[in-house]
């Protein structure tokens, strides 16, 4: 069972990319309250949060790759109104 993502026992949830884009956007504005800070202490953390912030918008290239390799496959997920999973085992039959 998923807690965040869509899934057959959780239509209402979100998109894998869409969760990443706020993250992103969520490290950003911790970035910018630490911008000015110039202790090592917090040029070690926006040292981190950089690398995580390039990770996370690699992931979301990953992420749009994959909806966009469904979609052309089997088109438009109906997965959220009750459809059938475009790949693997429906949850509900598991």
């Amino acid at each position: 069972m998923t807690r965040f993502l869509s899934s057959d026992d959780h239509p209402e949830g979100h998109k894998l990319e869409d969760i990443l884009m706020t993250l992103r956007v969520e490290l950003l504005h911790r970035c910018e309250a630490i911008e000015t800070d110039h202790r090592p202490e917090a040029l070690a953390v926006m040292n981190n949060n950089l690398k995580i912030l390039l990770k996370i918008s690699e992931s979301i290239d990953l992420a749009l790759d994959s909806t966009r390799i469904l979609d052309r496959a089997f088109g438009p997920s109906k997965a959220a109104h009750g459809g059938p999973p475009r790949i693997g085992k429906s949850e509900k039959a598991a």
